[in-house]
């Protein structure tokens, strides 16, 4: 629960600790550079890797189960349109909402596709694990904390978890709290404090204000809480209004107190990379924009997303993956940042 916002000067003192710590490495839906997001191998292969944090990205069944799934369809992961060619909404997808636990988990799952104009599955990333190769499934939250938790054990470390509660404007639309859920299970596996090894992230503002006023203060649980930041049109949260969603403005947040006011109901701030430093950038001339230091001034950690090695996702104002890494973690100096490949990540700070 954060302070309220005549104590902000109080909240950036006691997150102090956080800002000057070691930057983290979190490892962005697992391993997922080298095997399927999300799968419970992603998340191990990850964990062997050493990043401080996995990340999980959290939606809900039919029967009001937690799965994980970047997203809440589950036609971009999965065979589910062979499965079941009758189940899609009007919009032509198929909602993890619209399925048991149990028929979820009798889908293969494979890396991420799109459909090309002649309706054949091309891998978004080309590179990466070839696409419906081996055998993997859905996991559960509970499943994969429970994995992470006995690693943990059997070898020593103290890896954390980072969950995002997908979408929780669709699900309350739908009838479901996934947040309460979320949180229930977080305290269950013993989740349930400032000092538990977990970030919790939300790109809806609205319902993370809603987790640091409400719903953790009556559950006697206090997270650290992260606000995710898109730009609007995105259409990444949604607000219904008469029936009809239109997209939340993150227009704010970008202002001259947009951080303080984040501050006041969370801890950090999980912004894209370019809002972080400007595309126009050059390796003589990182120009390095405002949110960052609105976010530094508001006492707030900061950790950006996502980083990934194929040649084509480095920056402008870098030559490599690493030249990417030293910028942020340098010259920005963030606190931590999501990659898809959290080997390269965790090499490169222990080099330095």
């Amino acid at each position: 629960m954060k302070l309220i916002p005549f104590a902000l000067s109080m909240a950036t003192l006691a997150s102090s600790a956080w800002v000057q710590a070691e930057p983290l490495v979190i490892a962005h839906r697992g391993a997922s550079g080298y095997l399927p997001e999300h799968t419970l191998e992603a998340k191990a292969l990850a964990y062997g890797m050493k990043p401080d944090f996995i990340e999980q990205d959290v939606v809900m069944t039919k029967d009001d189960q937690l799965v994980v799934l970047h997203d809440h369809y589950l036609d971009r992961v999965t065979d589910v349109a062979e499965r079941f060619p009758d189940r899609a909404r009007g919009d032509g997808r198929y909602y993890a909402i619209d399925f048991t636990l149990a028929e979820i988990k009798s889908l293969r799952v494979t890396e991420g596709f799109n459909i090309d104009e002649k309706g054949n599955k091309t891998a978004g990333f080309p590179n990466r694990f070839p696409l419906w190769k081996s055998d993997f499934t859905v996991p559960t939250l509970a499943e994969e904390i429970e994995l992470i938790q006995g690693l943990n054990k059997t070898l020593g470390y103290d890896i954390g978890i980072y969950p995002e509660i997908k979408a929780p404007w669709f699900h309350r639309h739908e009838g479901k709290d996934i947040s309460k859920a979320v949180l229930k299970m977080l305290k269950e596996y013993g989740y349930d404090s400032q000092e538990s090894n977990v970030y919790l992230q939300c790109f809806d503002p609205i319902e993370l204000k809603r987790i640091n006023d409400e719903l953790l203060p009556a559950m006697n649980m206090d997270l650290k809480l992260v606000q995710l930041i898109a730009y609007t049109d995105w259409n990444e949260t949604m607000v219904y209004d008469g029936g009809q969603a239109q997209p939340y403005s993150y227009d704010w947040m970008f202002e001259a107190n947009g951080m303080q006011q984040v501050a006041t109901y969370a801890d950090g701030i999980g912004p894209w990379k370019p809002m972080l430093v400007d595309d126009a950038s050059t390796k003589e001339n990182i120009i390095i924009k405002p949110l960052m230091k609105a976010a530094k001034a508001s006492g707030l950690i900061v950790h950006p997303y996502t980083f990934r090695a194929e040649p084509d996702r480095i920056a402008p104002y870098a030559d490599s993956f690493e030249g990417m890494l030293d910028v942020f973690y340098n010259t920005v100096k963030v606190d931590g940042l999501f990659t898809d490949f959290p080997d390269k990540a965790v090499t490169f700070l222990h080099q330095k």
